[in-house]
């Protein structure tokens, strides 16, 4: 797995080669404005820093969003072996509670004053209760959130081995 940032830096405003990388990690166009929150070594996108409401008005939960791939694939099999039931029963509740709000506080303080159409709900991916994602916690906590799931995914991940052509490729915050 990557090495860990040790310190946040401020997100970037995609340049023309990231908005061609990200449209090619997600299979699809963004449907909003980011940011590049944490990059690899090499400057490729790992996490996005998403604005929270969608170009079409739609509102977008999650406010960090985890695209590279090496990352994306670690927290996936990470996932699919149990791992949101893991989490969820080894990280305190009042954790997680706490967590999804401040998450969500940050989301929401950048919802625009004149909007009125539907606004961001929950926490963390939306969740309202408990763990539902484990890539946007760990999203957040590489972008250098306080996110106590996000810490145990880091751990977590940190005792696999993996065959992943993009393991020696630390990444930035």
């Amino acid at each position: 797995m990557p090495t860990l940032p040790t310190l946040p830096t401020l997100p970037t405003l995609p340049t023309e080669a990231d908005r061609v990388r990200v449209r090619d990690l997600l299979g699809r166009e963004p449907q909003g404005a980011y940011e590049v929150a944490v990059r690899t070594i090499d400057g490729d996108p790992v996490v996005l820093r998403n604005q929270p409401i969608l170009d079409h008005g739609t509102p977008m939960p999650t406010r960090y969003w985890l695209v590279g791939p090496a990352e994306h694939l670690a927290v996936s099999r990470l996932e699919s072996s149990g791992g949101v039931r893991r989490a969820e029963a080894e990280v305190a509740p009042d954790e997680i509670a706490d967590a999804h709000r401040r998450y969500a506080a940050e989301r929401d303080a950048l919802v625009p004053a004149a909007h009125t159409g539907p606004r961001p709900s929950g926490g963390v991916a939306g969740t309202r209760v408990g763990v539902k994602c484990l890539h946007a916690h760990y999203a957040w906590f590489l972008a250098g959130g306080d996110d106590p799931i996000g810490r145990w995914v880091a751990r977590e991940l940190a005792t696999v081995p993996t065959t992943s052509p993009h393991a020696d490729r630390p990444v930035t915050p």
